[in-house]
């Protein structure tokens, strides 16, 4: 089977990755966490998790019938290395909602155009308008980690984002929009497995690119860039809510019951949505490598 960017992955991991990650990964049953730092040692049940699931998607669909009809805006912005589950926590809580009201951004290298424009001003074009839930699937703190990893942007653009991202998500917010940051965080042998599995499957492939791939050589430069994003973004009107995500299904419930539980919508059922896990989801000192 032909592999992507030439089996470059599975060439890493036999070849340049730390030995104390090979060896985890080799060692891992298919359902073991591998993360050192994780709170618990296999994902959460399968069973446990499709209940926990469907009682969270049903408030989900309650709460787009409130936004609907109030013209609520809400936008969730989904951050993380690659492979840490963004996008599949994202389908999770559009599985059910109506698509005329539920939309994902995702946008791509930024065109000639837009890269003569202020940062933000792509962004904005996105954001939801009255009734709207968007996802954001990546977004404009880009520019605090991979364009400053990749050296895509200079120090000085650099700076310059970070002086003005504050005040940019308080006029969100003043504006009423219901924003919600979420910062996923895997473990490098969990980020590694990931990868080789999407390497190898065919169905996966398209997901690779070659920043994830040359990403792997820049461990320590991606944490560094993510401590200070954390640390110059993290606001009382915009907070982030960091996930460890090495187990995707409580990653997955955890970036749902934060949502649930911050929004007063018509028919909410606290029982169903359940108590947040403070080993799992919480602020900036939730993160590690």
């Amino acid at each position: 089977m032909d592999l992507p960017f030439d089996g470059a992955i599975t060439e890493y991991f036999e070849k340049d990755a730390p030995n104390e990650i090979r060896n985890a990964i080799k060692r891992a049953d298919k359902d073991d966490i591998i993360g050192s730092g994780f709170p618990y040692s296999e994902r959460m049940n399968r069973k446990t998790y499709d209940k926990d699931l469907e009682a969270l998607q049903v408030e989900m669909v309650k709460l787009q019938a409130w936004a609907k009809e109030t013209g609520a805006r809400i936008a969730c912005v989904f951050e993380g290395r690659d492979a840490a589950g963004k996008g599949g926590t994202i389908k999770r809580f559009r599985e059910y909602l109506n698509p005329r009201g539920a939309r994902v951004v995702a946008l791509g290298k930024p065109t000639e155009t837009e890269a003569q424009q202020w940062y933000f001003q792509r962004y904005i074009e996105h954001l939801p308008s009255g009734g709207e839930i968007v996802f954001f699937d990546r977004s404009w703190y880009n520019r605090g980690v991979v364009e400053t990893v990749f050296d895509f942007c200079t120090a000085t653009e650099r700076e310059h984002f970070f002086n003005q991202v504050p005040q940019f998500e308080r006029m969100l917010v003043d504006e009423g929009i219901h924003l919600f940051k979420f910062w996923l965080n895997v473990d490098r042998a969990e980020q590694l497995r990931r990868f080789i599995d999407r390497e190898r499957d065919p169905l996966k492939q398209w997901k690779l690119s070659w920043i994830d791939v040359e990403g792997l050589k820049k461990w320590d430069e991606y944490s560094a860039a993510i401590v200070e994003t954390l640390e110059r973004s993290h606001t009382e009107h915009a907070p982030w809510t960091v996930i460890r995500s090495d187990d995707k299904r409580r990653a997955r419930l955890a970036a749902l019951r934060r949502v649930l539980h911050a929004i007063d919508y018509d028919r909410k059922n606290e029982k169903a949505i359940g108590k947040l896990d403070p080993q799992i989801s919480g602020g900036p000192d939730l993160w590690d490598e």
